[in-house]
């Protein structure tokens, strides 16, 4: 009695082809000799794939459809193979690719990527810039154009894979023949042989060189930011398109602005009769002179902004603000007029003996947590 090959498979008779590679894939991992290694299982597996050389050839499905053996008597039969059984439909199944013939590889491949270093002030970050870099990095070789080969020749075909950049060989296993196929040793699997070497590249198809590139530096860039140069990386091997450059930018510590995002941070000191009785102060900023208003009262610790006086912002429009930080300073040492200065200041406020004015401490979080319970 005529095998039933849908059954040995599990699937309808009507399956899809992508139906009995599903049911087949399934099967195999399940009986493959690498995990049941047992006689029993490896007749099975041999079953299965069997059954899948048949239904996932048309030809040989239609035949067993109408009762006739697909295999003509080449050597097949129950639990057996014919001559020639194509391995690469089972490495179809499983991977979704046949091992058959992949071809000659490509010389030229892409080149890598390139990162370099930027130093940018403040300024240049905050408002960008324009950079000339010396880069050095591997170019088109002028001698081959790429091709490695040098002037007046060419690569030759390989005679040992005929151009195929592969090598087949065939070995018999409890499968049958397998065929197994292998980069060429002698061309690596190029399909061609550089019998004479270019003598300026040395083959590779490149040279290494340094250029000069002028490239600019947008507003609003900050320390660690990245910039991709499109195609302005090195020259792939055998000519390949080039790689990426990549600037990193390292921006300078400023002897008196501190960046936060897109604002500036900068912190004044004033002698506590200047925050008692206001003043003005003349600063440098990145705009250059402003002059700012200390207000009489000023407390150590207020800030005073100047709106849009930051760095702009990346990509948008806008700046940042400028925030300066007031620390009021108590002198530390007086002589005998400013003591009585102070002493007679200190009588007409009557504050010769403050109460104070006491609060409560930051308290941590089970501290807050407790007085919640307790309803404080």
């Amino acid at each position: 009695m005529a095998k039933d090959y849908y059954a040995t498979l599990g699937v309808r008779r009507d399956a899809s082809q992508d139906e009995i590679k599903k049911a087949y894939r399934r099967l195999a991992r399940e009986l493959h000799p690498d995990v049941n290694p047992d006689p029993e299982t490896q007749e099975r597996f041999k079953e299965i794939t069997q059954a899948y050389e048949v239904l996932s050839d048309p030809q040989k499905r239609q035949m067993h459809d109408l009762g006739g053996d697909p295999f003509g008597g080449a050597g097949g039969g129950p639990g057996g193979f014919g001559q020639g059984f194509p391995f690469s439909d089972i490495m179809d199944a499983f991977f979704g690719t046949a091992s058959a013939s992949r071809g000659p590889r490509s010389r030229a491949r892409r080149g890598r990527n390139a990162t370099i270093r930027v130093e940018l002030d403040l300024a240049e970050s905050g408002f960008g810039t324009t950079r000339e870099l010396v880069v050095d990095t591997a170019v088109l070789c002028e001698v081959c154009t790429g091709s490695g080969a040098a002037a007046g020749t060419h690569p030759d075909t390989c005679d040992m894979c005929h151009g195929r950049g592969e090598v087949s060989q065939v070995t018999r296993s409890f499968l049958g023949q397998v065929m197994t196929s292998r980069p060429c040793p002698q061309c690596g699997g190029y399909g061609s042989v550089i019998r004479h070497p270019c003598q300026e590249c040395s083959g590779d198809g490149r040279v290494r060189t340094r250029r000069t590139i002028k490239v600019r530096i947008p507003a609003g860039v900050e320390d660690g930011t990245h910039i991709q140069l499109a195609g302005e990386g090195e020259i792939g091997p055998g000519g390949g398109p080039p790689g990426d450059l990549f600037l990193e930018i390292v921006e300078r510590p400023h002897a008196i602005f501190e960046r936060r995002g897109d604002d500036l941070h900068c912190t004044v000191q004033i002698p506590m009769t200047a925050a008692a009785l206001g003043t003005s102060l003349t600063m440098e900023t990145l705009d250059g002179a402003e002059e700012i208003d200390v207000r009489p009262g000023t407390q150590s610790g207020q800030v005073i902004p100047l709106y849009g006086r930051g760095v702009q912002r990346l990509n948008e429009s806008g700046r940042g603000d400028l925030l300066i930080h007031v620390n009021v300073e108590t002198p530390l040492k007086l002589d005998a007029q400013q003591e009585e200065l102070l002493r007679e200041l200190s009588r007409l406020r009557n504050e010769e003996r403050p109460p104070g004015k006491f609060s409560p401490g930051q308290q941590g979080f089970f501290s807050r947590l407790k007085d919640a319970f307790n309803g404080r």
